[in-house]
Parts: structure tokens; sequence; C-alpha cells
């Protein structure tokens, strides 16, 4: 046998092409596959160019629409008649800063004013700062919401202060009273629905520059340079003795405070990032330097609590969420208990910080003034605002305790006194819910300005247990300003609501 026959290369290749089966060439379903990519990748082109011409259409006629509305409120516009030059002034930015700024700056520098130029001259500025807060309220009408203009409170404590001229003892020195609550209310509501949180504290900040290097000034002239008192102003130039200091202010007591609340007021400031680090230093360095030299333990006292408050707030904005209510609760019962053993350690608290004979002082007073409020406990004997010493009951209140006070020396007091347990409820209210609102707010909210009115508010507040303060002049501008925008900021049902989240 031989060899099998090889088979030739011709045949081998024939048999194995794949066409020789019947079978489709691999190139050809390439092509083909490739076709059909073609056609679905036109069709999808397609389908995305009619979507993108659908949506051009769609923005023309949006554009269309937007012209014409443009159209009709410039027609509209055009129609109206041009503003009031004086409107605009009124309306502007600019002016309403100025407006603040010389509000806070009169108020704030009374005494000064007073005892210079005359009462008729701060009277005099008082109501046209009034008449002009009425005048921005009006231009602003558009962008105010009148049910929200201020607390209802703050309302029914001036109106109710009024109504009590009625059975005054005095009704035209009543009357000169109310007004001055009255205009100076209307002033703190324009400052407050007009300006934001942060340019109240800028304007304030800048005001508290001002009136206290102008009391280091005076106390530095009168006790280094001059080593003359300034009569006038009732400076007596301790400062080469390191104190007491009073300043401009009357009282070292209220020098004491508007220190202490200018030191809030410079660290929110700086906090904020509005003005330079050096300059927030030396002007909480000022302040810190006056509140020292006052040598007065009421102000000892309120810059404790102002430290207090900073810190638990502090502790609470930097607690997550979830637990900020538990956090809340807990450190409102520990401080709560401190105030408590703080009132049954009182007599050696006082010793320590040489409080013994203020307090002691102040105490008779406030047992004489709580004999008088039983003549009329509800109404109370009507409204004065700062005492006048020849008037009933001031005078018989005077006479039993051989003194001559000007107040009752605790604004909580001078409302029982004045207004009756009417008029102190509505006093204690507007305190507390500002002080809750905007203690609420603080907690809530992540810019470091809205903890500016709690500070200030436990500050005035905790003064006002040791000085009718907060009854009249700048203190009643203050909380005037600070329970208007604690109210802004939360309307009833949002403030209770947070209030049962807590």
């Amino acid at each position: 046998m031989g060899h099998p026959r090889r088979p030739s290369l011709l045949g081998a290749h024939t048999r194995a092409d794949p066409r020789a089966d019947g079978d489709p060439h691999p190139l050809g379903d390439l092509a083909g596959r490739a076709s059909a990519v073609g056609v679905g990748t036109r069709r999808r082109r397609d389908v995305r160019d009619q979507a993108r011409a659908a949506c051009d259409r769609r923005c023309a006629r949006a554009r269309r629409r937007l012209g014409a509305m443009a159209v009709s409120m410039t027609d509209a516009a055009s129609a109206r008649p041009p503003a009031d030059p004086l409107t605009t002034l009124l309306g502007s930015d600019r002016f309403a800063h100025a407006f603040t700024m010389t509000a806070f700056l009169v108020v704030c520098c009374r005494t000064v004013i007073e005892r210079t130029a005359g009462i008729a001259t701060y009277v005099t500025m008082v109501a046209v700062l009034s008449v002009l807060a009425v005048a921005v309220l009006l231009a602003h009408r558009r962008v105010i919401s009148l049910p929200r203009l201020t607390t209802p409170l703050a309302v029914g404590f001036v109106g109710w202060a009024a109504l009590s001229l009625l059975w005054n003892t005095d009704p035209q020195a009543g009357l000169v009273s109310a007004v001055s609550i009255v205009a100076i209310a209307l002033v703190g509501v324009a400052i407050a629905n007009t300006r934001d949180t942060l340019e109240v504290v800028h304007a304030l900040a800048n005001v508290a520059r001002i009136v206290l290097v102008l009391s280091l000034a005076l106390e530095l002239l009168a006790g280094v340079f001059l080593d003359h008192p300034i009569d006038i102003l009732g400076i007596q130039g301790n400062i080469a003795s390191l104190g007491p200091v009073q300043g401009i202010f009357g009282t070292r007591n209220a020098l004491g405070f508007t220190a202490v609340m200018a030191i809030v007021t410079f660290v929110i400031e700086w906090r904020a990032n509005t003005v330079s680090p050096w300059l927030s230093l030396g002007s909480v360095l000022l302040a810190g330097a006056l509140a020292l030299l006052t040598g007065s333990p009421i102000v000892l006292v309120v810059a404790i609590a102002g430290a207090v408050a900073t810190s638990v707030l502090l502790m609470v904005r930097h607690t997550r969420a979830p637990y900020r209510s538990a956090v809340q609760w807990t450190l409102g019962a520990a401080v709560l208990a401190s105030i408590v053993l703080a009132y049954l350690l009182r007599q050696r608290l006082i010793t320590l910080i040489g409080a013994d004979n203020d307090i002691n002082a102040r105490y008779d007073l406030w047992l004489t003034v709580l004999r008088f409020v039983r003549s009329h406990p509800f109404r109370g004997w009507g409204w004065f605002g700062p005492w006048i010493p020849g008037d009933m009951p001031f005078s018989a209140i005077n006479a039993s305790l051989g003194t001559t006070n000007l107040s009752a020396l605790n604004a909580f007091f001078d409302a029982l006194l004045q207004l009756g347990w009417i008029g102190f409820v509505l006093f204690f209210a507007l305190c507390a819910t500002a002080f809750v609102r905007s203690w609420i707010d603080a907690s809530n909210r992540r810019s470091v300005v809205y903890a500016w009115t709690p500070l200030v508010l436990v500050a005035l507040i905790v003064y006002s247990f040791f000085e009718s303060f907060a009854l009249s002049g700048f203190g009643w501008l203050l909380l005037v300003v600070c329970a208007t925008r604690a109210y802004e900021h939360q309307s009833l049902w949002e403030w209770r609501g947070r209030l049962g989240r807590m």
C-alpha cells in the first residue's frame, strides 16, 4: 500500500472556507453591525436635535413672555410719578445708618447733654429723633410688615403707662415722662426695622468707642492734667488713684454697664469680621480698663453674669442639633440651681465683693417701696419715670429713709410702684420673652451676630435689678431694639414650636 494521497492546498482552502457551507463572511457581519450602529447613532442624534429644538422654542417663548412682562413693568413704573427726593433720602441705607448712629449717641449722652446744654435741649433732640423715626418708618413702609413692627408687650407697657396719667398725682410731669418713653420707643422701633442685627452692632460699637474715649479723656483731664474736678459733669478726677471713675455718665454704675455692654458688642463685631482685629482688641482693652476703674461691685456682678451667659451659649451653639435640647435644659437647671445657691449664700457673697453698703441701702428702699405698693396694688401711683422728689409717693419714701433717691434702684420695683402689678407683669413679660426668643434664635442660627441680642439682654436685665436703667433713656432704647429684633426673627408660633422642641 502506498502513502495516502495528500489533499491539494486548493481543496483544503475550499473546504475551510465558511462560505462553502453557506455561512456568512465575518467581515460582512461586522459591516452589517456597523451599518446598524450608524443608523442608531443617527436616530439618537435626530432625537437629540429635535429635543434641543423644542427646548429652544420653549426658551424663546419664555424670553418673549419675560420681555413683555419687563415692558409692562417699565410702563407701570414710568406711569407712576417719580419718587419724592425727601422720601428717597429717608429710605436710603446711608440715612438709616446716620440716624442709628445719631440716636444711639444722643440717648447715650443724655447726662452730659442735660448738664451742659439743659434738659430742654435733650428733650428737643429726642423729639426731633422721634419725628425722624416716624418719617423713616413711612419711607420704608413697603418693606415693613405692620403686624411685625414691634412686640405687642412693648405696646401694652407704653399704653398702660400713658393710661396711668388718669390717676397720676402730677399729670403734667407724668405726661412729659410718658411722651419721653413713647418717643424713645419709636426711635428703637425705627432702628430695629431698618437695620439688621449686624448693622445695629456696628453702629453701637462706633458710638461706644466715642463715649468711652471721651470719658477716659475727661477723666485724664480732670485727674492728671488739670488735677481739678469737672463739677458740671460730676467728674472728681480720681483716675490718678485708680478710681472710682464715672466718665460722662454721671455714675460709676452707668459707666460700668456701658463698658460691659461695649465689650460684648466689640467681641461680636470682631467675630463677624467687620473691623480690624487690632481695633477690636484696643476697644475691648479700653472698655475693660474703664469697667475696672469704676470699682463698682454691681458692675462686677453684671460682668460675671455676662461671662456665664456667654459660656453657656457657646456650649449650646457647639452642641449637635439632636443633643441641643437636652443640653439646653441641663444647663438651664444648673444655672437655676446656681441662682438658688447664690441666694442662700447671699450674705457671704455680698461681703466678699464688698457690696454691703450698696445692697443694704437698696434692701431698705425696696421694703419701703413695697409698703407704698399696698396702697394701689394693681394700677400703681401713675407713671413718672425718674422720680420727682417733691411728688407723692417719692417724697414720702425719701422722708421715711432720710435719703434723696431718684429711682427705686430696681427697674422691676419701679414698674411695680408706678404701674402696679399690671405694669409689672407687662414689663417682666417684655424682658422675659425678648430674652427667651433671642436665646433660642442664637442657639439655632450659625451666624455669631445673633448672640449679641441675648447677651446684651442678660447684662441689661441683671443691671436692672440694681438700677432702674431699663425704664428710661439708653436702657429703654436698648430694650426696645433687642425686643423688636427678637420679635422680628421669630413669630409667636415659631417661637412656641421651638420652645416645645427644647
